[in-house]
């Protein structure tokens, strides 16, 4: 599980169960275990400070790279 944390002020936006290795470029909808305090306006994901993290894709998220960090452990397949 990986915690998905705003770039700009650090807040805790997502809990995210990331399968394989790599960077996380998108955020599969059903893959979010719990969702701390990132809002969707406009079809976009945002952090409450106003910082725009992913632009939605239907099924998933597309990650904007500079927005967020991240801290956790992926899983393997």
């Amino acid at each position: 599980m990986l915690i998905i944390r705003c770039a700009a002020c650090g807040r805790k936006l997502l809990r995210y169960d990331k399968i394989g290795p790599g960077e996380v470029l998108r955020c599969h909808k059903d893959r979010i275990a719990k969702c701390f305090a990132a809002e969707i306006r406009d079809g976009h994901l945002h952090c409450p400070c106003g910082r725009r993290i992913g632009i939605d894709k239907g099924g998933f998220y597309k990650m904007i790279a500079r927005a967020f960090t991240y801290r956790g452990t992926k899983r393997n397949r």
